[in-house]
């Protein structure tokens, strides 16, 4: 799940760059990349993805 959360940050992050969209300092196309990125580790890292169930 966190994996196509960052895929989407990245995009909306391309969008802003390639559109040259101006937007305020919390939402520059820097920032959401770095969400992205963030979004990315913890899913490389096993966060989000569920826990498998015992039984």
């Amino acid at each position: 799940m966190l994996g196509i959360v960052a895929a989407v940050l990245f995009f909306i992050s391309f969008l802003i760059n390639a559109a040259d969209i101006g937007t305020n300092d919390v939402f520059s196309s820097v920032n959401i990349m770095l969400l992205g990125l963030t979004a990315l580790a913890l899913h490389v890292a096993g966060i989000g993805a569920g826990m498998p169930r015992r039984r």
